[in-house]
């Protein structure tokens, strides 16, 4: 394996030289130093130009129904001209977005960018107040809305447009409406659509998204992704990608291309589980998706048996979920008897792959490798990548950090850690977001002199591999010791018939905290409390193993990206 290690160095060196495809350049972003790519496009609107040209194949599955790129493009451009000439959106100004992963968001998402505007990603689990804080937060021109949204916010749509105005577009919605909203199906027609977007300029470091953070504490707050992160995000994938199959060329290890029956390259097609209020669905699925021509599937809520149905209908090439979604997929009993033979990459984000899983995706796919990324919303995407060969000879590293980042780990005191040593991962680039919507403060605390503290604990190891160790607030403090969650559930992932598991520190007199883990079997396993620590003995050090064990009959509660959220899970079993 060291070989085919070499091979990807000398891959990465070959498309990153001078001249090559993948050069980068230093230039001053905001009075901060950057790396980009020399051959990078100018912005998002430029990539929806590019992909108008797949006009015949196959873009958008949702559920039963299928749009064409070029029936997209129609609606793109039908859409854009409403917000433009009917709404006044120009340069600069918001447009929202809240509903579930319906084709209207993508549609959505790309007339917004296209005309200069940045979208307002809302999370689609939000309260009436949630939203409400939202929209006053980013004041959006105009709010496009599903039935379920569209009621939610009518409780509080006078007290928003009493600050500022905010026209309503729904969505799949039959309800009574103010009567100066509109339908989307009644306004938008892509049979008048005019020829061309409207003409509109747009700088690259102009927002093209808000999206919100899920903080623990406090409000959200609304991450600025601009064009240009938004580009290089979708670089530093298309990179990686061609890192690894160049190495896998050079090492004589690439198998060939997939074919269709005529003999022609088969379409990728892309499965998003996640929502697109998220830059795991929005920035590294439907980008990459969209820029290469290849189909993207939605479904109208994660379901694990549904998600084999429709992989096995439409041909999946490319999974990329929470890894609870993979590891659900696995566990499935329709596993076995659906064709998942077209998955070439299966894996995900958002939180880490543990290594018994990467070793489960590895043996299940027949001509596939399981692939992860490390990433957050203010890297508008990936930070570093791992996938195939690779990813198995290093199943605890989320890979090597894009080419348009620096890295750096550094102590409590922002210093710089040694070689080999653990500290806090701080990146800085091209993809680092803007800041925080009117929060400037919460901005200076994370970005500094453009290095953004990512809140990880890391460590890089000497092929420049980075290892997350954990987050710096989610890590146990036993007595002096630090104990990493996401070693203790990793281990826990390797004892047979463990479907779930979430490690937290529980209060106690003595040490201050103690490991605590909530742990759901898979249907017929059986496991007490001492089994489960007998077997941990030899993976773990004693005061690592959990001293408080919950065995739970329900799934672990999840936010609306299929993250467990610990914060609830805690209060439930602890009561504060």
């Amino acid at each position: 394996m060291l070989a085919m290690i070499e091979e990807f160095q000398a891959a990465w060196e070959e498309l990153t030289a001078p001249g090559a495809q993948f050069a980068t350049k230093v230039i001053d972003v905001r009075g901060v130093p950057i790396k980009v790519f020399e051959n990078s496009l100018p912005t998002m609107r430029t990539v929806w130009e590019l992909a108008r040209g797949y006009a015949d194949r196959d873009y958008i599955v949702y559920e039963d129904e299928r749009y064409t790129y070029g029936e997209a493009d129609a609606i793109v451009r039908a859409l854009a001209a409403r917000l433009v000439d009917e709404y006044g959106v120009r340069p600069g100004d918001r447009v929202a977005i809240a509903m579930r992963n319906y084709p209207e968001w993508v549609l959505g998402y790309w007339a917004i960018v296209s005309i200069g505007a940045a979208c307002v990603g809302m999370n689609a689990w939000w309260t009436s107040e949630e939203m409400e804080y939202g929209l006053s937060d980013s004041r959006p021109k105009v709010l496009i809305a599903d039935a379920e949204r569209v009621q939610r916010v009518l409780p509080v749509l006078d007290g928003l447009r009493a600050a500022a105005p905010l026209h309503l577009m729904t969505v799949r919605y039959d309800g009574e409406l103010p009567a100066d909203a509109d339908r989307w199906d009644d306004v938008i027609d892509p049979e008048s659509a005019p020829a061309e977007l409207p003409t509109v300029d747009i700088d690259p470091d102009d927002d093209a998204c808000i999206f919100y953070t899920s903080g623990t504490t406090g409000f959200p707050k609304g991450a600025q992704l601009t064009h240009r992160g938004s580009v290089h995000n979708l670089l530093n994938l298309a990179f990686m990608a061609a890192a690894s199959g160049l190495a896998a060329t050079k090492a004589g290890t690439v198998a060939a291309p997939p074919t269709n029956a005529d003999g022609q390259p088969r379409q990728n097609v892309f499965m998003a589980p996640t929502p697109l209020f998220h830059v795991t669905a929005n920035n590294c699925l439907l980008h990459p998706a969209t820029i290469s021509g290849s189909r993207i599937v939605f479904t109208y809520k994660w379901d694990a048996g549904r998600a084999l149905e429709l992989i096995e209908r439409e041909g999946v090439t490319n999974f990329s979920g929470v890894p609870t979604m993979s590891r659900e997929l696995l566990m499935h009993p329709d596993w076995e008897r659906r064709n998942t033979s077209t998955l070439a990459g299966m894996g995900g984000g958002g939180a880490p792959l543990q290594p018994d899983l990467v070793d489960k995706i590895d043996k299940s796919l027949a001509g596939g490798a399981p692939s992860t990324g490390y990433g957050l919303t203010e890297t508008h995407g990936i930070v570093t990548a791992n996938s195939g060969s690779l990813f198995v000879a290093k199943p605890s590293s989320c890979g090597r950090v894009v080419p348009t980042l620096e890295a750096k780990l550094v102590d409590e005191f922002d210093n710089e850690v040694p070689p080999g040593a653990t500290g806090e991962l701080c990146v800085r680039g091209a993809i680092v977001i803007k800041g925080y919507l009117n929060r400037t403060d919460a901005t200076a605390d994370a970005i500094r002199d453009g290095w953004f503290h990512t809140g990880d604990v890391a460590h890089i190891d000497e092929d420049g591999f980075v290892f997350i160790v954990d987050r710096i607030k989610d890590m146990v403090l036993r007595g002096g010791e630090n104990v990493y969650c996401s070693e203790v559930e990793a281990a826990i992932y390797e004892l047979d018939g463990v479907a779930e598991v979430a490690v937290f520190g529980v209060p106690d007199d003595r040490l201050g905290e103690i490991v605590g883990a909530a742990v759901v079997l898979a249907p017929d396993a059986t496991m007490t409390e001492d089994a489960l620590r007998g077997l941990l003995v030899e993976r773990l050090a004693k005061f690592k193993i959990p001293e408080r064990v919950w065995f739970l009959n329900e799934s672990l509660p999840r936010n609306a990206n299929g993250k467990f959220v610990k914060r609830d899970l805690k209060e439930s079993l602890l009561g504060s």
